[in-house]
């Protein structure tokens, strides 16, 4: 069990890239945009399609987003696993009426979270091998992804 304070974004991305080799089974990732996260570097899509085929059917990859405008364009790859994976992993861009929420959070195997308290800000806790201070941060992404929203889907059609 261990718990750390983030107070740069160079130590954020550390942590991001920490807690993402630690899953097994489940990640959720709530935030503004992808930005941060660079999950189409190549270290990034490896941890992805790793943690998709490691636990099999029971795997989950969930992104929320409230910013969905350069998903396309900024993450092709990724795009690519959704559209590989759409199976065990799902994105979609979260309610309207939830754009004033100014947290972010990533939540890995119920037992992990990567917590950011404001959006613009790098200040943020670490949580490892806490699941009862990590299970109420599930709870919240749950009601956030069930809110709705449009799903993000790996064939955009147009005209």
């Amino acid at each position: 069990m261990s718990r750390e304070l983030i107070t740069s974004w160079s130590e954020y991305q550390l942590a991001f890239e920490r807690i993402l080799a630690m899953a097994t089974q489940k990640v959720a990732i709530y935030d503004a945009n992808l930005k941060l996260y660079k999950l189409d570097s190549p270290p990034q899509q490896l941890q992805i399609k790793r943690i998709l085929l490691l636990g099999g059917h029971t795997s989950r990859l969930r992104i929320a987003l409230r910013a969905t405008d350069e998903v396309y364009r900024e993450t092709p790859r990724l795009i690519n696993l959704l559209n590989t994976y759409g199976h065990v992993f799902a994105m979609q861009q979260t309610a309207p009426e939830l754009s004033h929420l100014r947290d972010a959070m990533i939540i890995v195997d119920d037992q992990h979270a990567l917590i950011r308290f404001e959006q613009n800000l790098p200040r943020s806790k670490l949580l490892i091998n806490e699941n009862d201070e990590v299970r109420p941060y599930g709870a919240r992404f749950d009601e956030i992804w069930d809110q709705g929203g449009d799903m993000i889907h790996a064939n955009v059609l147009g005209l």
